[in-house]
């Protein structure tokens, strides 16, 4: 191709801009914290988070329920205390109201729930301290570990825009260029793709998070929801089955099972881990596209979730309900991971498009603790955020005469240092193959059939040089896989090598 054509296809923004770097955020350092002034990314979020109205632009196939979270005052073998100071977790026994919501991520409000789809798995915990939103999905990993990139996986597996039919040659020309993708679709593609219900899954916060202590001292944390009820999966023959009859199999199986009283349970365990760099490792551990081995880093139980009662009416709750991974309690904290932090911006704008402004005065989104903020009107607006005594007249901070005031702090602050050139640099522990390849080659043969099958017969979908691209990436997680997957596509590995 010549280059006067290379140069019109280069990539701009609505400004006009080139944009040199579409791969990387701005970052204090290689894993630092990204910089407000980020506009590319910015710009290309908020327009993504506006794309659809009014279903949610991921997310919008769901169902909720309500029930309750009931702590283990105890973090493992240790007292909560140890490393969070967050109240939730320190009285055994002590319990916090819950909704969850559960989804597919890619079809429409009306699409079947026995797709091949992650599962979303978001807990908004209603604490005396305010409200904490853990979301996450079924899957432990993401295809993806910068924010920068959510815009473009997700258009990937969305429908095509000129056909508006989901479109395998798409999906895996955006993957084989995505070696960091090559861990969640071995999961994705596997028996877990396709979970028999909500309540057969297992849950993660896929992101790294802190807890904090009363002292300030901080710890890196993943969260995992062990369901009680089993994991149970669907072939894909079973669910082309189901959906030719029901697309909303797996609601009709929760609110059944909560109507018999069979109320579903999930144990939230957590992974701990110091905060720091871990050169040790062979990834780095804000990466999401990793898991952290439980041998190095086992789980610890903190408490369990039980699922007791259906919403009263499905769009009041489930559709309103707005999540955000920014929504956090004291004692609980961020880390420094790149999908994160842009989660944290996208899930909260999002829902001020897709509800409005004043989506927390809705009750499904409401804490229990007192509301008292400075924040005023907009649209919708039904409520005025005043504290008992509140001066009405007063709506800033600070004042002398009868406003809010700054509350005494719970505990030390968390001040990590932070350090670095501000620039665009990708993890340098990206090791896109290893667990893809341990992940295969520790499932049972059953399931390696399975994923093998289901892999080959989307593959077979695509264009013959996304094929060997894609086999040349999975050899690289594992020989077998990769030549597995060749034969049924009719390739050689050694051909798809040399195209490669």
């Amino acid at each position: 191709m010549n280059g006067g054509q290379e140069h019109d296809r280069a990539l701009t923004n609505r400004q006009g801009h080139p944009i040199a770097d579409n791969q990387n955020v701005r970052t204090v350092g290689e894993r630092g914290p990204t910089t407000l002034e980020n506009y590319h990314f910015i710009e290309k979020i908020s327009h993504f988070d506006r794309e659809r109205i009014p279903e949610r632009v991921v997310h919008a196939r769901g169902t909720g329920s309500h029930g309750y979270f009931e702590a283990y005052g105890m973090i493992g073998d240790e007292p909560a205390n140890t490393y969070t100071r967050a109240a939730l977790f320190q009285e055994r026994g002590k319990r916090t109201p819950v909704f969850v919501r559960f989804s597919t991520v890619i079809g429409g409000r009306d699409s079947s729930e026995v797709a091949r789809d992650p599962r979303g798995f978001a807990v908004k915990f209603y604490t005396e301290k305010g409200n904490w939103d853990l979301v996450g999905n079924n899957l432990p990993v993401f295809f993806i570990r910068d924010a920068i990139k959510f815009p473009d996986v997700i258009h990937s597996l969305k429908p095509d825009p000129v056909t508006f039919r989901q479109e395998p040659n798409r999906i895996f020309d955006f993957m084989s260029n995505t070696p960091e993708s090559m861990h969640m679709l071995t999961w994705l593609f596997s028996p877990r793709g396709i979970p028999a219900s909500y309540r057969n899954q297992d849950g993660f916060g896929v992101n790294t998070y802190k807890m904090i202590n009363s002292a300030g001292e901080g710890v890196l944390v993943k969260y995992h929801w062990k369901t009680k009820q089993g994991i149970r999966s669907l072939t894909q023959a079973e669910a082309d089955a189901i959906q030719t009859t029901d697309l909303g199999s797996a609601t009709r199986d929760l609110y059944g099972a909560i109507g018999r009283g069979d109320f579903p349970e999930w144990e939230l365990c957590v992974q701990i881990m110091a905060d720091g760099e871990h050169p040790e490792l062979e990834f780095d551990p804000l990466d999401d596209t990793k898991i952290w081995p439980e041998d190095r880093f086992p789980l610890r139980p903190v408490g369990r979730m039980v699922l007791d009662r259906v919403p009263d009416n499905f769009f009041a709750a489930t559709e309103q309900v707005a999540f955000g991974t920014g929504v956090l309690v004291d004692g609980l904290d961020f880390s420094d991971d790149k999908m994160l932090q842009g989660r944290t911006f996208s899930y909260s704008d999002t829902q001020r498009y897709r509800v409005g402004p004043n989506y927390q005065q809705l009750p499904v989104n409401q804490p229990l603790a007192q509301v008292a903020t400075n924040q005023r009107d907009g649209q919708m607006a039904y409520g005025v955020d005043l504290a008992p005594g509140q001066d009405p007249h007063v709506n800033y901070e600070p004042n002398s005469t009868g406003g809010l005031r700054e509350p005494e702090p719970a505990g030390s602050p968390h001040e990590p240092s932070i350090e670095g050139r501000l620039q665009r640099r990708k993890l340098a522990r990206t090791n896109d193959y290893q667990q893809a390849g341990e992940r295969y080659r520790t499932m049972p043969a059953a399931e390696r059939d399975d994923l093998v099958t289901n892999l080959g017969a989307a593959l077979e979908q695509c264009e013959r040089p996304i094929q060997e691209k894609m086999v040349w990436h999975l050899t690289q997680c594992d020989t077998e896989f990769g030549d597995r997957v060749a034969d049924r596509l009719g390739l050689s590995t050694v051909s798809a090598l040399a195209k490669r």
